[in-house]
């Protein structure tokens, strides 16, 4: 007899039973993190490459997570995902980044060679094996299941999973309307935090910790507090004159541009500070609704001019639902505002560190001349040359992972309104570990890719 949902969902250690209540071993236990290990990374769509890290014939890139490697090779026949591991007696074949169009994939133990296809074209001594162990099907590279979207190559190493758009669900077409498959790299960074990698997430799922971890973006907020009275009884920027309210959105924007880059691009700031002084109505609220019309048709006309490939920005704007985080489940991010974007991927290393990278993301001129990243930056966790908004959030981070030791700490305790988007997916993790259907779980993925601070939502189990 099956097992029903519920009982295989209470086999699950430290399970989101309550929405509200995130139990704190998730984020250190390391039996919790082999069961992610098995159940769930292996059955969801991984972003591992921007497609303009390969754009010509021979390029390849490897794709690592949890001790698996793939490489993400451009062919004449398009792009393919490649398990890095030579047939013969499993030597990783390539690491980090290059070109093989001249010579294919050699291994460097034996000197097997596989042409970009991952074809096996070449067996030294082949007269020494046994012919049935060189059946071509058998000593060629095994492909990985790939799928794009949004300028990215996604991988999956589970054949029978749905589709990556039947995964993503609504938040393509959101960003879609946005030419986020057009989007280029202007700069790219990574570093190792001392924390796991669903804590690290959870930063970006919420906007509760502006007030405290950002207030230099806390301060210039024209519309004031949305969480109502802060804790000293102060209601921010209440009595603005319309004009004031105009010069605090160019500041907020500003500083945001120069705080992470590709969510307000330099080019977009430059247009914004024209506006300082455009006609607004004296309502400060009618004000805030002008100038934004205004930014959205000015940023717009300055691309077009520029040769860019802008979307109409106050069409979409109006016409199609976007918020300032979006989440693809299970670790990739992309931060809409104007015509740029920034970008977030994680990857677990051990149960309390991950690799946490960032993007910053521009709509460029066709054909324009521009030093692509090869390669993120790799920097401290805690260094200065990142920008100012992930310096806020890094320093905040291996705090959170060593207070969960501190003792007597049991539970996350959430915001059912402002924070539900860390209820919903750890509870789809839940799903995962707990072996429910593979076309169940893509409905809850497609609930759970929603918008920031967003409230707690029934998934669907």
């Amino acid at each position: 007899m099956s097992q029903s949902t519920e009982e295989l969902l209470d086999a699950v250690p430290f399970r989101v039973t309550n929405p509200e209540l995130i139990p704190a071993e998730r984020y250190y236990d390391p039996h919790f993190f082999e069961l992610e290990k098995e159940k769930l990374w292996p059955h969801v769509w991984q972003m591992a490459c921007r497609l303009e890290e390969i754009p010509e014939i021979g390029d390849y890139v490897e794709y690592t997570n949890l001790g698996k490697s793939v490489l993400v090779v451009r062919t004449k026949n398009g792009v393919k995902a490649l398990h890095n591991a030579c047939r013969h007696r499993g030597v990783k074949l390539a690491t980090g980044a290059g070109n093989c169009a001249k010579q294919g994939f050699v291994c460097p133990f034996h000197g097997w060679r596989y042409n970009l296809e991952g074809k096996n074209t070449f067996v030294f001594g082949k007269q020494i094996f046994s012919e049935e162990l060189l059946d071509q099907a058998e000593i060629s590279l095994q492909p990985c299941r790939v799928e794009f979207w949004g300028g990215c190559a996604f991988i999956n190493f589970d054949d029978d999973a749905p589709s990556l758009l039947e995964s993503l669900g609504p938040v393509a077409e959101r960003l879609n309307a946005r030419h986020v498959d057009q989007l280029k790299m202007d700069w790219w960074y990574a570093t190792e935090l001392p924390t796991n990698w669903k804590l690290a997430m959870e930063a970006f799922q919420e906007g509760y910790h502006t007030m405290k971890t950002h207030p230099q973006l806390h301060q210039l907020s024209a519309l004031g507090n949305s969480y109502g009275i802060d804790s000293d009884g102060l209601v921010l920027n209440r009595g603005l004159s319309a004009r004031d309210t105009v010069n605090m959105h160019v500041d907020f924007l500003a500083r945001l541009s120069s705080g992470m880059g590709g969510m307000v691009h330099g080019t977009e700031v430059a247009v914004l500070e024209k506006l300082r002084d455009m006609d607004v109505p004296e309502d400060p609220l009618a004000a805030t609704m002008a100038f934004y019309a205004r930014a959205h048709e000015e940023i717009t006309v300055d691309a077009r001019a520029r040769g860019v490939p802008i979307f109409d920005i106050a069409k979409v704007a109006q016409e199609v639902e976007f918020h300032a985080v979006e989440f693809m489940f299970p670790h990739y991010f992309l931060l809409p505002m104007m015509g740029a974007m920034s970008s977030y991927r994680i990857r677990p290393l051990t149960p309390e560190t991950c690799l946490f990278e960032i993007w910053s993301l521009v709509l460029r001129p066709e054909g324009e001349a521009y030093d692509t990243p090869k390669a993120p930056i790799v920097l401290p966790y805690d260094s200065s040359e990142f920008p100012e908004i992930p310096q806020q959030d890094y320093s905040n981070l291996p705090l959170q992972q060593e207070g969960l030791h501190a003792g007597e700490f049991k539970f996350m305790r959430l915001s059912k309104q402002h924070e539900g988007m860390i209820s919903n997916y750890q509870r789809l993790i839940d799903g995962y570990i707990a072996g429910l259907e593979s076309n169940r779980l893509a409905r809850g993925a497609q609930i759970v890719n929603a918008g920031f601070e967003g409230p707690i939502t029934d998934i669907g189990f």
